[in-house]
């Protein structure tokens, strides 16, 4: 009789891949490699996972104040002066369709940092609230490990959505005059922070907001000003633009030590930089219009190594895409979170050319004027706008008002309505601006300041039947009322944390 062959092990530990596992005693030698390469596999993969956690990129944003795209040279600005912007749209890619869906500074923000629209996230107004149960950035990326921190404006609401932690050495008061002097030691300090977990700054930045006081003006003699289309030209027209142009190139400045910070830190090389103007400036046909020259905003993306320099592209991305673009770059899944926006980073990396096939725009006039509610959407060549009250004048009262010393009016507005009956163009500025059709539509590809209304036209009723059906889709998603959104009972609901309209 055979003696039966003995295939147990001998041992109850071996060493694999550099590491020793123990195993209970009676296995057989098959099942022995069964374990040792499974829990091989295992360790690679959670190496592997740590790696990638390890080399997650860290997220710096820039965000100017009240700044329309336009008026920088990036975008085709004659008159400021912008050097560091310049290098840094020299050293990244350059949107050049990138947008918010409401322009004003609280709305756009919530947006931002929500990764939702304004009727979902609750910010469907200025100086108003979000719902109590929205979450942001934080609650976001530092599960992930980030550390997610704001220098600056803040100008969101409520405190519990917004958990950032708070940066110093930027001034978070945009009416103040003069803006304090920034330093950017704080800003320093957090990047470089005191462990190896990645973060996520935002420094928001309050110029060119009004007042405009910063910077100097005397490099921008009014009467050598090239003035944009929309844009009426009276002598106090350009006195307030050569202040504005001042406040850009200190604007300017500021991103050129923010930058020069972030190199100091050691993190210049594994950080995505991603610059935005915000909306347009405090001119009329700019801030709080659905208008492109107010919804539209600069954003330039820097990552060395991950996006090509010196490139533009014409994806559109919304305002809602960035936090699920930053979530796509830590390696985490956003499509589990009820976002409205969408990951760009194929585009980022020169995968992809396109992104959004839609931006859409909203705009509730309570509590900056009388009630005016305005939708829009746009496809990036082409835009369709809905004044819901075109019975009613549009006033806007920082616009339009003369109070105090008008450091924060626009006092020269006046001086449009005075020179309307010897200017024509003036005079249309005005009625534009005041007496607004129940639809607009513009080419606006080869119309940027969307100055000539094609709604009557004929041959572009296919566009603008495409454009109204999306838009009404979109609203019906969004669960927007239209015209009794934009109410004072519907604001103070908001303030009080009871919105009274819901997305689907």
């Amino acid at each position: 009789m055979k003696k039966k062959t003995d295939t147990t092990l001998k041992s109850d530990s071996c060493e694999f891949l550099g590491s020793r596992f123990r195993l209970p005693m009676g296995f057989t030698d098959s099942v022995r490699v069964l374990i040792l390469f499974t829990a091989g596999v295992l360790m690679f993969l959670g190496q592997t996972q740590w790696s990638q956690a390890a080399g997650r990129p860290n997220f710096l944003i820039i965000m100017a104040d009240d700044c329309t795209y336009r008026d920088l040279p990036v975008y085709g600005g004659q008159n400021a002066l912008t050097p560091n912007l310049d290098r840094l749209a020299s050293e990244g890619l350059v949107f050049n369709r990138a947008y918010l869906s409401e322009a004003m500074c609280q709305p756009c923000r919530a947006e931002l940092y929500t990764g939702q629209y304004p009727l979902r996230n609750g910010c469907a107004w200025n100086h108003s609230a979000c719902r109590p149960t929205a979450t942001s950035m934080p609650q976001h990326l530092e599960p992930l490990g980030y550390r997610v921190g704001l220098a600056g404006k803040v100008h969101v609401k409520p405190a519990g959505a917004f958990p950032f932690v708070k940066v110093g050495g930027f001034d978070p008061n945009c009416v103040r005059n003069p803006t304090r002097f920034h330093t950017t030691q704080s800003i320093q300090e957090f990047m470089k922070g005191d462990s190896d977990d990645p973060f996520c700054l935002v420094v928001a930045l309050v110029e060119p907001h009004v007042p405009w006081v910063m910077g100097d003006a005397s490099k921008y003699p009014p009467k050598k000003i090239k003035l944009p289309p929309n844009i009426a030209d009276t002598p106090l027209t350009r006195d307030a633009f050569s202040r504005y142009l001042a406040e850009i190139t200190y604007m300017d400045g500021q991103v050129g030590d923010i930058l020069e910070a972030l190199r100091k830190s050691g993190h210049s090389e594994d950080t995505l930089v991603l610059f935005s103007s915000e909306q347009g400036a405090q001119f009329p046909g700019c801030k709080w219009t659905n208008w492109d020259t107010g919804l539209h905003t600069a954003m330039i993306a820097r990552w060395p190594g991950k996006v090509a320099a010196g490139n533009r592209t014409d994806a559109l991305v919304q305002y809602a895409d960035v936090l699920p673009t930053f979530l796509d770059a830590a390696e985490s899944e956003s499509s589990r979170h009820t976002f409205d926006g969408n990951s760009f980073l194929p585009v980022l990396l020169g995968e992809k050319n396109t992104h959004r096939k839609y931006v859409y725009g909203i705009h509730n006039n309570i509590p900056e004027g009388p009630a005016y509610p305005i939708r829009t959407v746009s496809d990036g060549q082409f835009r369709y706008i809905r004044n819901l009250r075109p019975d009613e004048i549009y006033i806007e009262k920082h616009l339009m008002g003369t109070n105090g010393n008008g450091s924060l009016n626009n006092p020269y507005w006046a001086s449009w309505v005075w020179s309307s009956w010897e200017n024509s163009h003036t005079y249309d500025l005005v009625k534009r601006y005041t007496h607004r059709p129940p639809e607009e539509l513009y080419r606006t590809v080869d119309d940027p300041y969307e100055m000539l209304n094609l709604i009557g036209n004929s041959e572009m009723m296919t566009v603008k039947n495409r454009l109204s059906q999306e838009l009404d889709a979109w609203m019906r998603a969004q669960g927007d009322p239209g015209a009794a959104e934009d109410t004072k009972d519907a604001i103070q609901a908001a303030r009080q944390g009871r919105h009274l309209y819901f997305p689907k």
